[in-house]
Parts: structure tokens; sequence; C-alpha cells
């Protein structure tokens, strides 16, 4: 929007600044200089003095009038041609920070590359290549080659005449001198650093009745959300691309979400195969200059459909024609630090803003989204068979208590009996471990003490393959631990299972290649596609992981899934453990026999009677979602309830605990008589990193002061250094 000045009027614009604390998070004035007038919008990324320090920030307003009554600064200048934020940003923005209380920068930088946030240290830069072209007529090159005494140049003028056009990675003799005789130019075009690599296994398929009749009761011409509630391998991904097809068709956009990093190759090699160069792809493995060009390409209108995983949901696309949030019932979709969004939030928004569709698909989707869609506040989808007419999978329960007695404590006879059979047909197998390292724990015999981190109330975790003991929390290390700190005594011994034990055990027991996959195996660049590429062209008969490989991939020749230990996520202290619990072993047994090859599932655990694993046994959403509900309702937590959490956290253990009863009474004063506040109480892990946290749990049905109340209690805080609040509206785990 150009501001249009009447007169000699000066102008203003209000900007709000890249700092995140909320003790500065308002809007400052600014004067625009004349030399801005016409230039100006609102969305510009701009530099301007604060504080006797040049820093950026973003117009949020321009104004004709001000009152205040302090001396103001002139934008310094523009740092964009073009508003890094358009109108659709800067409404995300306002209802991110009004549901979430973030601060108003932090809701708008976390929509931007790193190359277009509001930083004075960024320098990121376009990458261009450089070519040679001729810039003369045949009849004039032929006649300077005739004249000409310079080998090379006459060599580099018969390429030229052949190929038209020559790129110039490094410098070449004689092409300076033919560029200043105006025999030939430069040519400068845009370069992307992320490329991706198409293996050519998919093809498009026809879509069964089941799988056409979902795609023709979408209406893709207004906004409603949907629920596509279809069993493991149903084919939801086809659908979803005729979907996409048919907006493109529309000539609108599409963006496309997955909730980790490990299912983007899989999808990535399938949009690409289908609409080629259509297609960028954002998330947070790729490097920021790779971020950069990706989401130029969107800004520019060069590409029509993104993949992602949750910060995708912000891609700047124009004329949205629909947003697809696929396994929407994973933890990964709400960011877990400020601001604290959930994709799904976002989605529903722009689907709103846009006019158009929100697909939310899974086959285990969450209680609060099955619960609208039965609600019909969504509208609700169903594929109830997979495609091709395959089978789900046979799912066997093995008792490890009967087990242990037989001196079997990783791996089951029946688990060993049958990756035995598939290695014999040269099938594949998936085993889901959900911990990685070595073991759990350093313990010494002797005394009993257990090696902790000296920051966190937490245990560290051996990882054998780099000889140290690391705290998954704050990151500390220590190597070689042979002697214990509390009695001296030699006797440790390390106790539990992780990923990297079981791979070590799988080595002994089997001839077979093992490859795993974890957040070890994948810290490096590439890992995620590299390691999911070679185990689809079966390099290796068994694929070892934590629950990053647990929902959304597909291996033909996967036959047999093992559950080594199901009572993983049961025994976290969260109301949703037993949600997350059906959610993972029904997600990771949806892998076995998804090709004409028949699948079979082994679960191992304590707790083999556990509604949550005899359901996923029988693959019984419905049921499970009956009676995790009817718990639900008498345990007043959502979806009957909403669910706010107050965090309270501070270096000082005495100073954290009386601001935390401090904020609990202040809340049961404040609220609704129908509002519960349980606490304060200490966190599950009290002390992270030397800082001790508290929390209060919030429930309620409908609070119309819970904001305001809120907003008090952050204003008051925001300007306190040794106390910290922090809120997280619709919380993913307590």
């Amino acid at each position: 929007m150009i501001v249009v000045f009447k007169g000699d009027g000066i102008m203003y614009a209000n900007v709000i600044i890249q700092y995140g604390n909320k003790a500065v998070d308002r809007e400052f004035t600014y004067i625009i200089p004349i030399d801005f007038r016409n230039k100006i919008k609102i969305g510009h990324r701009v530099r301007v003095l604060f504080n006797n320090r040049e820093i950026e920030g973003f117009v949020l307003s321009i104004i004709d009038d001000y009152n205040g009554d302090y001396e103001l600064n002139e934008i310094i200048s523009l740092v964009d041609e073009e508003p890094i934020l358009n109108e659709e940003m800067l409404y995300l923005g306002k209802e991110i920070c009004d549901k979430t209380l973030c601060s108003k920068i932090s809701a708008y930088q976390v929509m931007l590359p790193k190359a277009l946030k509001a930083s004075e240290s960024t320098n990121i830069g376009i990458k261009k290549n450089r070519y040679i072209v001729l810039n003369v007529s045949m009849e004039d090159l032929d006649d300077y080659i005739s004249k000409c005494r310079f080998e090379n140049q006459i060599s580099i003028l018969n390429e030229l005449k052949i190929k038209k056009r020559l790129l110039l990675k490094n410098k070449v003799s004689g092409v300076d001198t033919l560029v200043k005789n105006g025999i030939i130019k430069f040519e400068y075009e845009e370069s992307y650093r992320y490329s991706t690599n198409v293996s050519g296994r998919y093809r498009i398929v026809n879509l069964n009745q089941e799988q056409q009749n979902v795609v023709n009761n979408v209406n893709l011409l207004n906004h409603d959300t949907y629920l596509l509630y279809g069993v493991t391998g149903s084919g939801k991904t086809e659908v979803y691309m005729e979907l996409i097809d048919r907006v493109l068709k529309m000539e609108k956009t599409a963006i496309m979400l997955v909730p980790e990093i490990s299912l983007t190759p899989q999808i990535v090699d399938r949009f690409v195969t289908r609409f080629g160069d259509n297609v960028a792809i954002l998330h947070s493995g790729l490097s920021d200059v790779e971020r950069y060009d990706e989401y130029r390409k969107i800004m520019d209108g060069r590409v029509k459909i993104v993949v992602g995983a949750r910060s995708a949901v912000f891609a700047p696309f124009k004329n949205l024609g629909i947003v697809i949030i696929d396994e929407e019932h994973t933890a990964t979709y709400k960011q877990d630090n400020h601001p604290r969004y959930n994709a799904k939030d976002v989605a529903i928004l722009r689907g709103k803003y846009n006019n158009c569709p929100v697909i939310f698909g899974s086959a285990t989707p969450s209680l609060e989204t099955f619960a609208r869609a039965t609600n019909n506040v969504y509208k609700l989808l169903t594929l109830t068979k997979r495609a091709g007419n395959g089978k789900l999978p046979l799912v066997n329960i093995v008792d490890m208590k009967n087990e242990i007695k037989k001196g079997n404590f990783i791996l089951s006879q029946m688990l060993i009996d049958k990756i035995n059979d598939r290695l014999s047909k040269q099938e594949q197998v998936i085993l889901l471990l959900n911990r990685r390292g070595y073991s759990s724990m350093l313990t010494c015999r002797d005394c009993g003490s257990v090696l902790k981190c000296p920051n966190c109330d937490i245990s560290l975790t051996y990882h054998k393959s780099s000889n140290s003991n690391r705290c998954h929390y704050c990151n500390y290390s220590v190597r070689d631990i042979r002697v214990c700190p509390e009695c001296g005594s030699n006797n440790i011994k390390d106790y539990g299972l992780g990923t990297e034990k079981l791979e070590e055990e799988l080595n002994k027991i089997f001839k077979a290649r093992i490859i795993r996959m974890d957040m070890d195996t994948t810290i490096r660049k590439g890992m995620h596609e590299k390691i999911i590429n070679d185990f689809g062209e079966h390099n290796y008969d068994i694929l070892v992981g934590t629950q990053m490989i647990a929902k959304g991939l597909d291996f033909p020749m996967v036959t047999l899934v093992g559950v080594i230990n199901a009572d993983t996520s049961l025994n976290l202290p969260d109301f949703r453990s037993a949600e997350s619990t059906f959610q993972l072993l029904s997600q990771v047994s949806g892998r076995a026999g998804r090709s004409d090859l028949a699948g079979e599932v082994v679960i191992q655990t304590y707790n083999p009677g556990h509604y949550s694993i005899r359901y996923a046994k029988g693959h019984d959403y419905l049921n499970f979602y009956k009676e995790e509900m009817s718990i639900r309702r008498e345990l007043c937590y959502s979806p009957y309830f909403y669910i706010t959490l107050v965090n309270i956290s501070s270096r000082d253990y005495d100073l954290g605990f009386k601001e935390a009863n401090k904020i609990g009474d202040y809340l049961r004063k404040n609220l609704s008589s129908g509002t519960r506040v349980l606490g304060p109480s200490m966190a599950n892990i009290f002390r992270i990193n030397n800082i001790y946290h508290y929390q209060c749990i919030i429930k309620y049905k409908k609070d119309d002061k819970l904001k305001k109340v809120l907003r008090e209690i952050d204003n008051i805080y925001k300007v306190n250094s040794k106390v910290d609040v922090d809120v997280d509206v619709d919380p993913v785990r307590i």
C-alpha cells in the first residue's frame, strides 16, 4: 500500500523493533524521510536508531499525526525494495500474538527465513550464475573470428555459435577481452542452492472408489475444515495430490505439511515426480541459504506447492487454494518455544482468510480433532480399507514378564524367530525403540547411586559410540566414567536399553545388514534422506529407530515390525500418555504389509492388558477413542475442558517457589468460579540447566476473564529479570 502525501505534512511510521524482550514489546514511532514517502509501505523492513544503536524492524502502520511528547528519529533506510510482510502475514502475526501472549516481534519473525528476519547481523545473499552470450550478429562474429589471432578466443566463440550460452564457473582467459570488444556480454541468472533427488520409484496411480469419493466431497471453493480419517496404507497421500492437482487447475496454490523431517524425502519424491519444478521445500534441515532460496521461489510466484514441516504453514503464497496437514495428531505441529503456535491453528486461520479448505489427515487422529469431526465442527471423511485391497497386519502381543523368566531381556523368542523368517525370505524388518543412546543410565552397584546431570534433575544417557554420558536437556556431557563420584567404587554398570545398544545386540544375533535412524545418526545434513533411500533400495535388511520411523514411511518390502518396549511412552506423567502410546503403536504397525506381501507386528510390553495396547492390537481406533474419552470426562481434561499451562521459572529456588504461589493465588482469586486452577506444583523435570520450574494448570470450558488475567500476570513479570513466566495455551504436554 503506497501512502499518498498531501502537501508537505510530516508522515510517521509505527515500527516494531527486533528485540524479543517483552519489556520493549510495543511499536515505536519514527519520522518518514521525504525520500521514502512514495516508497515505504506497511510490512517494509527498515533500519532505525534505537537506544543509540542501529537496528531493524517492521513497519506496522503509517500515520499522519503524532501526539507524543518526545523527540522522534527519522527512519534511516529501507532494507528491501518490497515489503517482507504482506497483509495476510500481518493478520496472522496479530492473531498469534493474541492467542499465545507472545511478543509482537516474535510472532512476525517466526514466519520468515533468517535472511529476511529483522536482524542487524544477517548477511545472506542471492547466488547468481554468470553466463556469456553473443552480442553481435553471426556475420560480424565470423568476421571477428577470421581476424582473431588468439586460439582461446576463437574456441570460446565457436562454442557459443553452437550452444548460444555458456556458464562461467571460473575465470576463463580471453572472456574479458571479448566483452570489452563488444563481441559477447555477460548475463546473470539466479541460482538456487537446494536440489531434490528423485528416485523414480513413484508412479501415479488411479484412485479407488473410496479415495475418489473423498476427493469429490471436498469443496475447494469455500472454507471448511475436514478430517480425513483413513487406516494406515489407505492412500491418503494420493488423495492429497489429487486435491492439489485440482487446486492448481484453478490457478491457486497449495501447502502440504508433514510432521517430521524424516518424512520429507519420501513425500518430496512423490510430489516432485508428479508436479516437477512446481514444488518448494521448507523445513529445519535446510541451511539458511537454501531456506532463503526456497522462500524466494514462493514469494516470486515460481512455484505453486510447498511441502514442509511446521513452519511451512507460513509460506507467503498469494491465492492459497488448500492447506493439508498430514499425521495431524503429531505433537511436533506445536512449537515448544516462543511463539508457542500450533500449525493446525494457523492453517485454519489461513483457510478462513483465503476462503479455502483445510484438510487434517491421520489414521489415529487426536481426540480433540476427532471429537470436533463427530460434532460437525469439522467435516469427517473416511478411508476404511488399504489401497490395492491390502490387509492390515496381524499384531502379536508378547508379555515380557514371561520372557525375562526365560532369559530373554531384549528380544522375545517370538520376535527372534520372525526376524529370522523374514531374513530367509529376503524381506525387511523395522524395529522401534523410542529411546536413543546405548543405555538409560549408569549405576554404581555398591552404593546404588545413579549418574545424574549436575544441571538438571535427570539421569545421564550413556552413548557407547562416543564413550560419553549426555544430558538430553542441557547437552552436558562427560566422558569415560569408571569411578562412582559418590563412593569411589569402580563397580559401575549401565542399565536400560537404547537404540545404539539394540543395534549392537542385533548384530550379535543376526547375519543381517542393519541401519539405525535416530537423533544421533541423522545429526549430519542429508542423513535422513540417505538412510531412507538406502533402506528403500534394500541395501539394508533391518531398520532400527526411534519414533521418527514410526509414521508416514512406505517400504513395500517391510513385512515385519517389532516394538521393543511399548511401555516407554505409557509411563510418562502426562494425561495424553495412553493416547500417545496407542498412536505410536498403531502408526508403526502400519509400516508393515503395505504391498502385496502380508505384514505382521510383534509388540513387546510389560502391560499387555492396558487398553491402549489391546486396542492397538486390533487396529481399533474407535473403541480406544470411546474409552479414553470417558476417562478424560471424569478427569476434566481436553477435549471436555480447555487447558492453559502457566510455567514459572527461576534460578533462585526460594524466589521461584514464592512467586509461583503468588501467581496461583492470583489466578484463583481473579478467574471465573467454574475455572479450576491446579498448583503450583513442580514441573515433571523440576530443574533444567540449573533453572527451577513450577507450573499452574488451568482447566476451563469458558472464561471471559482468562486472557485479561494472563496478560496482567505477563505485564507484571515481563520486567522481572529473576522470574520468568511463560504461558502455554492448549499445551500438547504437561
